[in-house]
């Protein structure tokens, strides 16, 4: 067992994606379970969709991004905060808006912003894996998303391992599980998101990873439903679903 962190950040967050087009990415999110929670044209179009577990915040803009958005009460102050302690960001919006927008880049490239907090972006009800009791995790009855499993975690690729850890560090995230094999990775926790840190070339960016113990007939199920340009990994129950946004979905079977 590990201990869940409280997280020193914000009061929640979202998975930030640049999408060319709305509608597209957001067909592809309503097939893996999600669900529209509100839209707006301001100050550029985006919609807020969930699959009750986590938050993904779909953006229109011709250029690819992503990045851990979380919303902060004094945005201000927190970003004086972490500066105090190492971290660096630049200002995205104009001291006059509204809503103000910060972003700090980990060594790897990995995006995260802070944001004025907004009463409507409200945090995802249901547990993900972090939160589910482990005593669950083989019961897809207790599944907060029924089409895909569990979220485990925001995997990307880290060049540094000991440097990536030290990034996320100053900004609240601890070490729940460390290996050096197949190779050196590690798993950090705010007690909020969770990030999978691989020093690896298994793959290649950043990637969504989901578990269920019965994958197999969820992918089965997906493949009905239309889902195609899916790529095995480790075998039939594991695949790597390419997102419309240029990212990656990872679905595993527990237990693998």
């Amino acid at each position: 067992m590990f201990t869940i962190p409280q997280t020193k950040i914000g009061e929640h967050y979202a998975i930030n994606i640049a999408t060319k087009n709305l509608e597209e990415s957001f067909a592809f999110y309503q097939m893996l379970g999600f669900k529209e929670i509100f839209r707006y044209d301001f100050p550029f179009p985006f919609m807020f969709i969930t699959d009750g577990t986590i938050n993904i915040m779909l953006r229109k803009d011709a250029e690819p991004y992503i990045a851990l958005s979380y919303y902060v009460k004094d945005v201000k102050a927190k970003v004086a905060e972490l500066e105090e302690e190492g971290i660096q960001f630049t200002a995205l919006s104009a001291p006059s808006d509204m809503i103000q927008r910060y972003r700090s880049t980990s060594p790897d490239g990995v995006n995260l912003t802070l944001v004025t907090y907004v009463d409507s972006f409200v945090k995802p009800p249901l547990p993900t894996m972090l939160h589910l009791d482990q005593a669950d995790y083989m019961n897809p009855e207790k599944y907060g998303n029924k089409t895909i499993g569990m979220f485990a975690e925001f995997a990307h690729i880290v060049k540094d391992l000991q440097a990536s850890i030290a990034y996320w560090d100053k900004l609240g995230f601890k070490v729940l599980t460390k290996q050096d094999g197949p190779y050196p990775w590690a798993i950090l926790s705010d007690g909020t998101s969770v990030l999978g840190c691989h020093q690896s070339t298994h793959f290649s960016g950043v990637g969504i990873t989901y578990f269920a113990a019965d994958m197999k007939d969820k992918i089965e199920a997906l493949r009905k439903n239309g889902l195609t340009g899916y790529k095995e990994m480790m075998g039939p129950d594991n695949i790597v679903v390419p997102t419309p946004e240029g990212q990656q979905i990872f679905l595993f079977k527990m237990g693998m």
